[in-house]
């Protein structure tokens, strides 16, 4: 029996930035290596590049800032969105912001995080604070990480990790662009994965409930 073929999958994005990893998901949608379609993305800034990239791609784009509101309030106002999208998987792609997961998406979010976790993840780690303390620790490897989000920074189970090798002449900036090479395949491929049934940690796709 032939394997059964992966699901279509409806995702949602949370950007905070530059929105580097929500092009890679775009060419790997577009070159057919991802079974997967971007239903929303949702932006906690409005001044960044990530909504410009959404906009001109003619993705369904929304900036919901944090701000004053109150953190619950504003979770479930992008989990509201998520919802309406019908999107069975919700993918923080440099999200800076923590939020609140309802009962319904627990298992239905992933991020992409650029360590080997539990190494180096946690409030403040984020960006090239990460990787300045790769090289300050004296480590001769690191990578990136694909987990289930949950109610802590950087803390839920892990789905995949790429390790790629420190050198001894690396900068921050130097390392930052070797690990983001391994997101680009990273996450596409825990996606990937997904689709196909084969990620305990994560719930199935809505049209299969």
């Amino acid at each position: 029996m032939s394997p059964e073929p992966p699901k279509q999958l409806r995702l949602a994005v949370l950007l905070s930035g530059s929105g580097r990893t929500l092009g890679n998901l775009l060419a790997a949608i577009a070159a057919g290596t991802l079974p997967a379609e971007i239903a929303a993305v949702v932006s906690s800034r409005g001044d960044v590049r990530g909504v410009e990239i959404a906009r001109q791609a003619g993705l369904e784009t929304h900036v919901i800032p944090l701000a004053d509101k109150v953190r619950v309030a504003w979770s479930e106002e992008i989990f509201a969105l998520c919802r309406l999208c019908r999107c069975d998987l919700v993918v923080m792609a440099g999200f800076l912001q923590l939020i609140d997961i309802p009962a319904d998406y627990a298992g239905r979010v992933i991020n992409i995080h650029p360590s080997l976790l539990p190494a180096f993840g946690g409030r403040g780690f984020h960006g090239l604070h990460v990787h300045r303390a790769v090289l300050d620790r004296g480590c001769t490897i690191s990578g990136c990480t694909v987990h289930v989000v949950d109610s802590e920074y950087d803390h839920g189970p892990i789905l995949l990790q790429k390790m790629v090798p420190v050198l001894v002449d690396d900068t921050p900036d130097t390392l930052a662009a070797r690990v983001f090479a391994a997101e680009c395949h990273a996450l596409p491929e825990a996606i990937g994965l997904h689709a196909r049934g084969l990620l305990p940690h994560l719930k199935p796709p809505l049209s299969v409930q």
